[in-house]
């Protein structure tokens, strides 16, 4: 594993994103607009998740009584999903803290750190949300529209949204439902342990996206590269 240590501002990232979605928002209401242009964007297509053999997985850590966060990506490899790649980018947010708009923050930092792989994966997991967010245009949907590759996210609980609680075996699934909508699925990854929340970022269709979750959890709740990026992150913050 590569396990490079790369620090910046994300400042080329959010041109390069400029260039894909439009202006960086200089403040909440531009935010929130810009993602409601956005969400239209978003394409919900089947992934074939038995050809997926290199998966990437994203994860942020902020910094506690500080300004700093880490943002971290992990590629791993099938069959045992073991970790091939990773880069890790120590950056400070230009963007506020407000529910909702939290890829405002945390997406530069973590598609700089996406730039810095030596290895194209075939998917990416996100810690957070695709279509299950106030404005269907969660940090998932963020990610994969500006690299315009398959991505998914998955939550420890709703953002928005409620479920009924699936069967305890392992892939029972409910739909989760905001509005009367469905934006997503109350996933049991684990037999008797807490379900996760899967939701569509881009370039990947609900089934496609629960089957890719189920595969990622052989052995724990979480998806094993999003897992690893966390482990990755905090690592990082504390030697930072």
């Amino acid at each position: 594993m590569d396990g490079a240590d790369r620090s910046g501002e994300g400042l080329a990232v959010e041109e390069r994103i400029e260039q894909r979605i439009g202006a960086w928002p200089a403040d909440a209401g531009e935010a929130r607009a810009l993602q409601e242009r956005l969400a239209p964007l978003v394409r919900q297509e089947a992934l074939d998740t038995g050809a997926v053999s290199l998966v990437a997985g994203l994860d942020v850590a902020y910094a506690p009584g500080d300004d700093r966060l880490v943002a971290a990506a992990v590629v791993l490899a099938a069959p045992e999903w073991e970790a091939v790649d990773s880069a890790t980018v120590v950056s400070r947010p230009r963007f506020p803290y407000v529910p909702g708009l939290f890829a405002f923050r945390e997406a530069p930092a973590l598609l700089e750190a996406v730039a810095q792989l030596r290895t194209a994966p075939d998917a990416l997991v996100c810690d957070g949300f695709g279509l299950a967010h106030p404005r269907r245009f969660g940090l998932a949907c963020h990610v994969g529209l500006a690299l315009d590759r398959p991505v998914l996210g998955v939550g420890k609980t709703p953002f928005v949204g409620r479920a009924d609680a699936p069967a305890p075996e392992r892939s029972s699934w409910t739909p989760l439902l905001d509005g009367g909508e469905v934006v997503g699925r109350c996933l049991r990854t684990r037999s008797g342990v807490k379900p996760v929340y899967v939701s569509v970022g881009h370039r990947v269709d609900l089934p496609s996206a629960t089957a890719l979750t189920l595969r990622l959890t052989p052995h724990y709740r979480l998806p094993e590269p999003v897992r690893q990026a966390d482990r990755l992150c905090r690592k990082r913050l504390a030697a930072a």
